[in-house]
């Protein structure tokens, strides 16, 4: 297995990261709760902090990225 590396010059890190869920033709699906096997709140909420859920599930087609993200 070869893995190739792409090194970015400082003006070419992307500044934003693009949330397709505004361009999907309908919503998502709900979470399914696995205990109860119906929708619900799911796992994700359990697992992911709130700053990251809100970023996954904006209704923003473009999200800034933050400093911290950016200097990786």
């Amino acid at each position: 297995m070869s893995i190739t590396k792409i090194f970015l010059d400082e003006e070419e890190i992307p500044k934003k990261w693009y949330c397709i869920l505004p361009d999907l033709p309908k919503p998502l699906p709900p979470f399914i709760e696995p205990e109860k096997k119906a929708p619900g709140g799911g796992v994700a909420p359990k697992i992911f902090p709130k700053q990251i859920l809100a970023q996954e599930f904006s209704k923003d087609r473009w999200i800034d990225l933050t400093e911290e993200v950016r200097e990786g």
